[in-house]
């Protein structure tokens, strides 16, 4: 079997544990009595970690290799998924997104990963077929824990456990190691280095800048969704459900099909600012959405633009960057990501709560409009 389809595999198997969890994870933390903020710290905890260990994991698995932090990221996540499940206050659920998000530092390895087995012509289709496996896991994910959930409230919970278990099993039997080479007199890169290097060249620093402005629009959606839509629409835990899995075929779509094609035809440099308009756009209608119809237009608007921008946002910095460098610098492109997911939903959290139940979403348009000119300006050099 093709490494590319085993890391596939791999990375769907682990995203739909998650996405089994996400879409009810708000409704989960009201039963300890969490209000929206607290709902958005949660989510803030868990990027948070994956900021700090991001940098951690690539630099690693640029010095040992990619195939032990992969492992240990799946055995992390099997052992917070049991957490939420054991769970009995609002502490412990904290505790079990912490070692999450920890766990879940190591996406930055298995676009390493992608980075080690492709050449760079084919660079962003194999960080498509990573982010189809994301999309793919909220087709099915959230779909499979709507119905589990009508057992109990744990037991989609459970269930995201045993499947990341069993995923630690297969890919500990089926898993190479594809960073094999390495000049040893080349040490591997750390934050501050991966940064000083970023900095002295001002398209990996706008990309890396992009990589927060983004995630922090997006992750503010995710984050606020589920009680927009529960107030807005009356949506229940199985409605939300189908629409992230609607998001998540999408989403599946353009990366698993579209963006290598789009990528050969524009380019990433012309084809990260269309993306970062068409997610402005879609955050632009959800606010006006007056029925499920258009709602779910704006989630299809949305939804394509992520998946345009983020294979191509990955596959530049790949390309910017040395073959040995790939894990430390794809590593703290993760880790500002996992920032922008630490402020986005605190930041939508916060506007939800005090503004309105569409200020998060009109804000973060307007973000991400004042950033498409400085990305057109500064990304047509590459």
């Amino acid at each position: 079997m093709s490494p590319l389809v085993i890391i596939f595999l791999t990375v769907f198997i682990d995203l739909l544990g998650f996405g089994i969890i996400i879409p009810l994870l708000p409704f989960y933390a009201e039963r300890f009595g969490a209000t929206a903020f607290a709902v958005g710290l949660i989510s803030t905890s868990f990027s948070l970690m994956q900021f700090l260990w991001s940098p951690v994991w690539g630099r690693l698995s640029d010095r040992i290799g990619r195939r032990p932090i992969i492992l240990l990221g799946l055995a992390g996540s099997c052992a917070s998924y049991l957490m939420l499940a054991l769970a009995e206050s609002l502490p412990l659920l904290f505790a079990a997104r912490i070692l999450g998000g920890i766990a879940g530092a190591n996406i930055p390895t298995a676009q390493a990963y992608i980075a080690d087995i492709t050449t760079p012509e084919h660079r962003a289709k194999g960080m498509g077929m990573v982010g189809a496996a994301f999309g793919l896991g909220f087709i099915f994910g959230p779909a499979i824990g709507g119905l589990l959930s009508r057992l109990g409230p744990s037991m989609p919970m459970w269930v995201a456990s045993a499947l990341c278990g069993s995923n630690l099993l297969a890919a500990w039997w089926l898993l190479p190691e594809s960073h094999t080479t390495r000049d040893e007199a080349r040490p591997a890169l750390g934050r501050l280095e991966a940064l000083r290097r970023a900095l002295g060249d001002s398209r990996l620093t706008v990309l890396l800048a992009l990589y927060f402005l983004v995630t922090a629009a997006f992750s503010g959606f995710e984050s606020t969704f589920a009680l927009f839509s529960e107030r807005r629409f009356g949506f229940t835990v199985g409605t939300l459900g189908y629409v992230f899995a609607f998001a998540g075929i999408t989403t599946a779509i353009v990366q698993g099909a579209l963006v290598g094609r789009a990528v050969a035809r524009l380019g990433e440099a012309r084809l990260i600012p269309l993306g970062m308009t068409a997610i402005a756009a879609g955050l632009l209608l959800i606010p006006v959405a007056g029925s499920v119809p258009m709602l779910l237009l704006a989630v299809a608007i949305l939804s394509a633009g992520s998946g345009f921008n983020g294979p191509s946002l990955s596959s530049l910095v790949s390309k910017l960057t040395h073959p040995d460098d790939q894990g430390g610098m794809l590593g703290l492109a993760s880790s500002l990501s996992s920032l922008g997911r630490v402020v986005g939903p605190a930041w939508g959290g916060w506007l939800f709560d005090h503004y309105g139940i569409g200020a998060p979403y009109v804000s973060s348009a307007m973000i991400l409009l004042l950033s498409v000119g400085v990305a057109v300006t500064q990304l047509r050099r590459v």
